[in-house]
């Protein structure tokens, strides 16, 4: 997100970013700069991209594989979303 933000702020034509606030759990792990109020993303005043990890919260969000789920028309055929 922090990544696409700085992206974004520097072509002068951009039009609209899409954001979806992270859990609480992922902020935690992921401290952010950036903001999002008045309808608009502010990226901070932090040095690079703004964004850190606690590496030691994060050892207690182990990884876990997670698929997609594949969508099938009643033919079994795959198709989109």
């Amino acid at each position: 997100m922090a990544a696409a933000l700085h992206f974004d702020l520097s072509v002068p034509n951009f039009g609209i970013l899409e954001y979806m606030r992270h859990s609480a759990e992922t902020d935690a792990v992921f401290p952010h700069a950036y903001r999002f109020a008045d309808g608009a993303l502010h990226p901070g005043d932090a040095p690079g991209l703004g964004v850190d990890i606690d590496e030691e919260l994060a050892t207690k969000y182990p990884y876990k594989r997670a698929f997609l789920p594949v969508n099938r028309l009643e033919d079994g055929t795959m198709t989109n979303w």
